[in-house]
């Protein structure tokens, strides 16, 4: 499997990342170790989580996806070297604080190491951005953890263009580390990315892993209606693409799957993973067989006719579309 580098980065990954969100949550813990088991056996390495996650979940305080990849590494003897660990910081984690000024970095950051019982993290992504911090604080920050050895790469989750633009400006200027992988929202139903962000990310040899890679579920075909979301955890990400332009796009994902003995999701994937500039997609999964689903993602090489006819059906993205 060829890897790919994040940035200039010494880091090298699989084309495929998997997402914990779900670890603790809607996986649980026995699930989720059944899972990261697979995952690496199938030869994976790359796996992301988030301080903030699962925050949202009833009785959940953040942190529970990082406690039990924390308690999997711990089980496993020589796991920790055989991944390439990524979390995240600034996600409001009420009373521990949010934002990303340096003592909240810092802070967060300890207890990041402490949940994952890792000495070091591998990509530490600034997960919002904070217009009330300079970005000479919250670069500065990053880069002690660097030199301190507890983080290797930095990374920039939900940065605009100008932004991101601005922090590599901050960090060549002040001789500071700088983000070398970019988590956007993208997907084949959300390509706002391309636009100015793509240009940015390829000039500057920027890693991109795309987050909501199947579109909160709506790539893998299983809402194929209006109101078909209703009632369901994910209604209010998906229901945008319940519409015309919506039901066209997954007609084509059918045909294409049908063409290659693939899944819509597979399809979906495959899709992003030939994108160039793109290091790997982000998907989670909630079963060993799930898994296995998109893992396969990775062995589907589609050619340029159906990647030219999935580009067309989704030109612009297909949020709100008629």
């Amino acid at each position: 499997m060829n890897k790919r580098r994040i940035g200039r980065s010494d880091l090298t990954v699989a084309p495929f990342c998997l997402g914990g969100n779900v670890f603790g949550w809607t996986a649980d813990e026995a699930t989720s170790f059944a899972i990261l088991d697979r995952f690496v056996e199938q030869g994976f390495d790359f796996i992301d989580t988030a301080d903030v996650y699962s925050r949202w979940a009833p009785g959940h305080a953040g942190g529970e996806s990082e406690a039990v990849i924390g308690r999997w590494l711990a089980a496993r003897p020589g796991a920790r070297d055989r991944i390439v660990l990524a979390t995240k910081v600034g996600m409001d984690m009420g009373e521990a604080g949010k934002g990303l000024s340096a003592a909240h970095i810092e802070r967060s950051c300890e207890a990041s190491l402490r949940r994952l019982r890792t000495d070091r993290i591998d990509l530490y992504q600034s997960h919002l951005d904070d217009a009330s911090v300079p970005l000479e604080e919250t670069l500065s920050a990053h880069d002690r953890l660097v030199r301190a050895g507890k983080v290797r790469v930095i990374g920039a989750s939900n940065y605009e263009a100008g932004r991101l633009g601005e922090a590599l400006a901050v960090s060549q200027a002040k001789g500071l580390v700088r983000y070398e992988c970019l988590q956007p929202d993208y997907s084949l139903a959300a390509r706002g990315y391309e636009a100015e962000l793509e240009p940015l990310c390829r000039s500057e040899a920027i890693g991109v892993i795309g987050y909501f890679s199947l579109a909160a579920g709506f790539l893998t075909g299983k809402y194929r209606e209006a109101g078909a979301a209703a009632g369901r955890a994910r209604e209010a990400r998906v229901a945008p693409y319940l519409n015309p332009k919506g039901f066209a796009l997954l007609a084509v994902l059918d045909a294409v799957a049908a063409e290659h003995g693939a899944s819509p999701a597979q399809v979906a994937l495959a899709w992003i993973i030939a994108r160039p500039g793109i290091t790997a997609p982000i998907a989670s999964a909630t079963s060993v067989a799930q898994l296995d689903e998109v893992l396969g993602a990775v062995r589907l090489s589609l050619p340029a006719e159906a990647i030219a006819r999935l580009d067309t059906a989704s030109a612009g993205g297909i949020a709100g579309g008629g």
